[in-house]
């Protein structure tokens, strides 16, 4: 849920997010895209669920278009969510969502943000490098190296991670 009030927004179910993703992977693959992440929020009166796209060469208009058309028919035969809902579609950005395992491995070496659910040495913003992404014993961990400073922090902490600008 973060650190914002409850009647703002309310982060959805993961169970309801696997679901999405389920739904939306094989279309989106179908059409030679990569579904890099989804978010899904409820906003006041209605669900606000976003997916990131990216292929070679970027995505278009009609790229999100085309996309946004097939899934919401799909998400409407099956329901996903209670109520009614916005479908978003775009590209990731300079500021692209990291959330899969391939991504943190892919983007090693690279300027990050990341928010944790709770404080760790007194921090839950982290703006640094990426150093490395592992798993031990089952468990999952990224390593950030925040001005000279490594933290350790479990994945399963992580609210949110994005690339962020270069300097």
């Amino acid at each position: 849920m973060g650190s914002c009030p409850l009647f703002y927004f309310l982060s959805m179910d993961a169970d309801v997010k696997e679901k999405i993703w389920s739904l939306a992977e094989p279309v989106v693959v179908a059409e030679g895209m990569e579904l890099i992440h989804v978010e899904c929020i409820k906003m006041h009166t209605r669900w606000i669920i976003r997916l990131f796209l990216d292929k070679d060469g970027g995505i278009t208009l009609n790229d999100c278009t085309n996309i946004s058309n097939q899934l919401g028919d799909i998400f409407d035969i099956r329901e996903v969510v209670n109520g009614s809902y916005t479908l978003e579609v775009s590209s990731p950005g300079f500021d692209r969502p990291i959330s899969r395992d391939v991504d943190f491995f892919k983007y090693r070496n690279s300027r990050v943000n990341i928010k944790t659910v709770a404080k760790i040495d007194g921090v839950k913003n982290f703006h640094g490098i990426l150093v490395d992404s592992i798993e031990e014993a089952g468990r999952k961990f990224v390593i950030i190296d925040v001005a000279g400073k490594t933290y350790r922090i479990s994945r399963q902490d992580i609210l949110k991670a994005n690339l962020a600008e270069e300097g």
